[in-house]
């Protein structure tokens, strides 16, 4: 089980979002080897105009951050004019991004994998998610079953973040 956590937007779009939410979680190891934690941002369509406006709005605020949909992986570290950032440290998360700014606090095991990984997989979902409400506890099962739809993945935007920490 994993918290949501809400996240800022830019009033340019935040009218048109409504809530963002931003949620991490871990992966089993394979072949003995940690891989990037996950981390989620999605709405929760309870914006100005309704859930298909605010699905509008999440792919243009995904074009202007210079990422696609359903066009596989984006590699930020390869890719300078991505302006995304994550700062790992003490048990938070802070993600910045134009139109979105969230900080939440991810499980020691989360941390670690993401520092000994130096990425995190980070998925930007358009389809809007009203069942992971911020300060609710998501069970496995929920989180499944929307990150593991067809539709949600195709409609998202993915990308690996590079990990900086305050350590030196």
């Amino acid at each position: 089980m994993t918290s949501t956590n809400t996240a800022q937007g830019n009033t340019r779009y935040a009218p048109l979002l409504g809530t963002l939410t931003v949620i991490p979680w871990t992966g089993e190891p394979s072949d003995g080897e940690r891989n990037p934690p996950f981390l989620l941002a999605y709405s929760l369509g309870d914006g100005r105009d309704g859930p298909e406006a605010g699905e509008e709005a999440m792919r243009a605020v995904i074009k202007e951050v210079g990422l696609t949909t359903g066009a596989g992986v984006t590699d930020v570290a390869q890719s300078p004019n991505v302006p995304i950032t994550l700062l790992v440290q003490a048990g938070r998360a802070v993600l910045t991004m134009p139109y979105l700014k969230a900080q939440c606090a991810v499980p020691p095991e989360w941390e670690r994998d993401a520092l000994t990984t130096g990425s995190v997989y980070y998925i930007i979902a358009t389809q809007p998610w009203p069942g992971g409400a911020p300060g609710r506890p998501v069970g496995e099962e929920a989180l499944r079953a929307f990150v593991g739809d067809e539709q949600v993945l195709a409609g998202a935007a993915h990308c690996l973040v590079p990990v900086s920490s305050l350590r030196g």
